[in-house]
């Protein structure tokens, strides 16, 4: 958590002392000084690595100086994380809450380009399809933050257990909640005042260390040790407490723990037993302006508000009746008479016994909607009733959920957007958008207009953009940046096309995954750029079928042939070995419908032509020699077999020359190898010529083959 500098000088990076306010970050290194050098750069998200380096040593034959371990006499690296620091939300719960956000986040941009591409609705009918569209979107959000902090269930429900045991609250959730009940959920506007008692209710602990929550929960702890919790000035004040802020079940449970409900206390403390008891009802009947109430709280509920003035009032003369009843002098015990009326000064408005029954201006807040200005309305007398509270109920801690609160009531949209980014971070200021301008047309003219200052792009662009940024820095949340990216229409489709680039192709579910999302957003020529990087990178590292798998994928001519030329030069050097067995393999990958690239058409047909003369070779029969002898004259022709491989083809069928049996050639096709001879001949004047590593005497084998065929030939058709 950052903190204020009490010392300039303590720091490891110094600072003015003229500055107001800095915000430090404690580095805790565990290097003893002095430090020679500090070296601060970013890592992946918020975070920073500071390096704290020590001066080298003036002798380094010297063993350890100053006391210094060999350990540490380098320095040490550490990760400060900046911003607030949220510890409540682990690492993995906020990439459980990046990844949860995203269907709905990407359903809602959906749906509003469909709404912006229809005309034939009306303005009004748009304006509220994209209303309960947003607030579906906030429900789902909501529900994704936490689940609805219910009460757990017991069969026995213990009587001292005042708070039930609920998830621990979090700032995120709470701002979010804060800001649906003011932007989006427009049915309970006629009983706001009472969402906020609900909502202080789950998040009063975060106000800050001492509230109201924390001494229920304290006097919770110390409910077993009393005797007689009435004798106790904790016991009074907890229930004041709890009544200041509406917690009616809290107090009619700590009511009745009272000592006069002992039974053998009943009959000498009647009197004070039923002055208990009449506070309990009342507290449990009081009016509440709400249609519902959740399961275990206490009040009576009115929908409208001419029966919640009729019941507010009569409530409010029975308090009175109370108040100034004569059963007040029958009572004996004077803490339970002090403290049954201070419980009726606070229901009746007592702002004295308010003030002091409250711990945060917040809480004082609540309490003027439950026992003051319960029909308080329109978020002008809310933000004069709280700038009221700030003054009467200061408080020396700043909190980024009431600075928020505080935007929000004074219709102050850069404020509630400054509140979230230096508080709850991008991913709450990148959803967010959509809620504050869902019904505000100042806060959508400021977060949608173009800025020559940002680029020429909007607040609500830029912010994304971060949280894009953030995502795409950590190896397990990359994958989701895009969706945001493709909401972003100056910057985003050029970031995106970066982050899809920066993204390592060794890995073939990596390179599916980087496909998958060009062909989301409809990026061929990124996925045809990425396909063509994965074929280049696993040829040179020695992959090969992936290399020319990928290059094809991705119809890259132009490597292809180049592909087709380096495996021509290395076959053709060893065309007569073994060695052509390792890549048999890669050309089986080059498949038959490879005619588009090339001289790789050829190495397909001589990858034919090479098994069929084995099979000649073991003894196979007269038709499998002429097959054989059909494919050497079908390379022969074939303008694409390179001339380099010529002597070797016929030096590889030399044996099915001089077949014994019958001539496998016609005299034309044996005159066309003789021509082809010939044209080697005259070729190899030319210094260019690419010579195959074969025996001395290849070449005259062959013409004496090919002439011994042509006699037989010659004799066999006359």
């Amino acid at each position: 958590m950052p903190g204020l500098a009490s010392d300039p000088g303590d720091s490891l990076v110094p600072f003015l002392p003229d500055v107001r306010d800095p915000v430090v970050y404690p580095v805790r290194h565990g290097v003893n000084p002095p430090i020679f050098r500090v070296y601060v750069s970013w890592t992946r998200g918020n975070l920073l690595q500071v390096a704290c380096l020590r001066p080298p040593a003036a002798d380094p034959a010297g063993g350890e100086e100053d006391g210094v371990s060999d350990e540490e006499i380098g320095g040490k690296v550490v990760e400060v994380k900046l911003g607030a620091g949220d510890g409540e939300i682990s690492e993995a719960q906020r990439r459980r809450i990046a990844y949860g956000s995203v269907p709905a986040f990407a359903l809602l941009q959906s749906r509003k380009n469909s709404l912006a591409a229809m005309s034939r609705m009306s303005a009004s009918s748009i304006r509220t399809e994209w209303w309960e569209h947003v607030l579906e979107y906030s429900h789902h959000i909501n529900d994704l933050l936490g689940n609805p902090m219910l009460p757990c269930s017991t069969v026995i429900e213990d009587p001292k257990m005042i708070l039930q045991p609920r998830e621990e609250p979090t700032r995120l959730k709470a701002a979010w909640q804060l800001m649906e009940i003011f932007y989006v959920d427009k049915l309970s506007l006629t009983w706001l005042p009472e969402r906020l008692v609900d909502w202080l209710a789950d998040y009063d602990s975060l106000l800050t260390e001492t509230t109201i929550h924390s001494k229920v929960k304290g006097l919770q702890k110390r409910l077993s040790s009393f005797k007689a919790g009435e004798d106790d000035p904790e016991y009074w004040e907890g229930m004041s407490l709890a009544l200041a802020v509406g917690w009616l079940d809290a107090v009619v449970k700590l009511l009745r723990l009272h000592g006069s409900y002992q039974l053998e206390q009943l009959g000498s403390r009647e009197t004070e037993n039923g002055l208990v008891e009449a506070v309990a009802v009342l507290v449990s009947t009081m009016p509440r302006m709400r249609p519902h109430l959740p399961a275990g709280r206490l009040g009576q509920c009115y929908k409208t508000k001419p029966d919640f003035i009729k019941a507010w009032e009569k409530w409010r003369v029975h308090i009175s009746r109370l108040y100034f009843s004569s059963f007040w002098v029958q009572c004996s015990h004077h803490q339970t008479r002090e403290g049954l009326r201070n419980l009726l000064q606070i229901m009746l408005g007592n702002i004295s016994n308010l003030k002091a029954a409250t711990c945060h201006w917040m809480e004082l807040f609540i309490s003027h909607f439950l026992y003051i200005r319960p029909l308080t309305m329109g978020l002008d007398e809310f933000h004069s009733l709280a700038q009221g509270c700030m003054q009467l109920k200061s408080s020396s801690s700043s909190n980024g959920l009431m600075g928020l609160l505080i935007g929000i009531l004074g219709e102050n949209p850069e404020v509630v957007l400054a509140e979230c980014s230096k508080t709850l971070g991008p991913w709450m200021v990148a959803h967010a958008m959509e809620l504050l301008t869902v019904d505000n047309g100042h806060a959508d003219i400021l977060l949608h207009e173009e800025r020559y200052s940002l680029g020429d792009i909007s607040i609500e662009e830029l912010h994304r953009l971060v949280y894009a940024q953030v995502l795409a820095s950590h190896p397990l949340t990359w994958q989701i940046a895009p969706t945001y990216l493709a909401s972003c229409p100056k910057q985003g489709l050029g970031l995106l096309e970066i982050l899809l680039y920066k993204q390592p192709v060794q890995h073939y579910q990596m390179i599916l995954k980087n496909l998958e999302i060009c062909r989301l957003y409809e990026l061929e020529n990124i996925s045809s750029s990425i396909m063509k990087i994965a074929g280049t990178y696993h040829w040179k590292h020695g992959r090969k079928g992936s290399g020319v798998y990928w290059l094809q994928q991705a119809r890259d001519e132009v490597r292809l042939n180049k592909i087709a030329q380096q495996l021509f030069e290395c076959i053709g050097k060893s065309i007569s070995d073994d060695s052509f067995k390792q890549w048999e393999g890669l050309i089986e990958l080059l498949g038959s419908q490879v005619g588009t690239a090339g001289g790789l058409e050829f190495l397909h047909k001589y990858r034919d032509f090479k098994r069929s003369l084995q099979q000649v070779q073991d003894g196979s029969s007269v038709d499998a020699a002429r097959q054989t002898m059909e494919s050497l004259i079908q390379l022969m022709k074939n303008p694409s077999t390179p001339q380099r491989f010529w002597l070797p083809l016929l030096h590889d069928s030399v044996k099915l020359l001089n077949w014994k049996a019958q001539p496998l050639l016609t005299v034309s096709e044996t005159n066309l190898l003789l021509n082809k001879l010939q044209e080697l001949s005259m070729a190899k004047l030319r210094p260019d010529l690419c010579e195959p590593k074969l025996p001395p005497q290849a070449l005259s084998s062959v013409r004496l083959a090919l002439a011994t065929n042509l006699g037989r030939a010659i004799l066999e058709e006359c």
